[in-house]
């Protein structure tokens, strides 16, 4: 739920550039208290706050804050974790952040500044950072399959009749037994056996 500090008149508020706080906590035992009292303290007008775990992929207040972004608006938090729950998330929502033409600060974190020269440098060599490691991960993957293959690993789902059930059912098909027949005999699909090739 949206916690608004000031009632401002709506004309006035739509003008101006907006503060938008954050506010998540992982569990409902948990307290938003000490966060909301620090967004509050740093100027946010309107703090989104939400008791769930970062693990979930589906934050409806987190969906809202980024909906209402206009330009020039500023989103806060106290803590870098408080908004993505991994450095890739962390990256794509401030990349998000600022496509919408608005900046991105970290209380807790402060070269977390996206409004400053020194903010948008270290996002842009944190973006760079995740790029080349999701390349390696990639390469080293790639490799390992091309190690395996060579000796000797098939990859995929295993076949569901062997070498000879295969060639068995294709001279059952040829001398005019039923595909369902053929299919129920070796419990499988009738379009595992429609598929079979000499």
């Amino acid at each position: 739920m949206a916690y608004t500090l000031h009632n401002l008149p709506a004309k006035l508020e739509a003008s101006k550039m907006a503060t938008l706080g954050y506010a998540r906590v992982s569990t409902q035992d948990q307290h938003l208290t000490g966060q909301l009292e620090a967004l509050k303290a740093a100027g946010a007008e309107t703090i989104y706050r939400e008791k769930i775990s970062g693990a979930r992929a589906d934050r409806p207040q987190l969906a809202k804050l980024m909906a209402a972004l206009q330009p020039g608006d500023t989103v806060i938090v106290t803590k870098l974790d408080r908004l993505g729950r991994s450095t890739r998330e962390l990256l794509d929502l401030i990349q998000r952040i600022g496509d919408a033409r608005a900046s991105f600060r970290s209380l807790g974190d402060p070269l977390w500044d996206t409004s400053s020269s020194q903010g948008r440098l270290l996002s842009t060599l944190l973006a760079a950072i995740a790029e080349f490691e999701r390349d390696l991960i990639r390469e080293r993957t790639g490799d390992g399959r091309k190690r395996a293959m060579a000796d000797g690993i098939k990859f995929g789902r295993k076949p569901k009749l062997s070498d000879f059930q295969r060639a068995e059912a294709i001279k059952r098909r040829a001398a005019g037994e039923t595909l369902g027949a053929i299919a129920k005999s070796y419990a499988v699909d009738i379009s595992t056996i429609s598929r079979l090739r000499a």
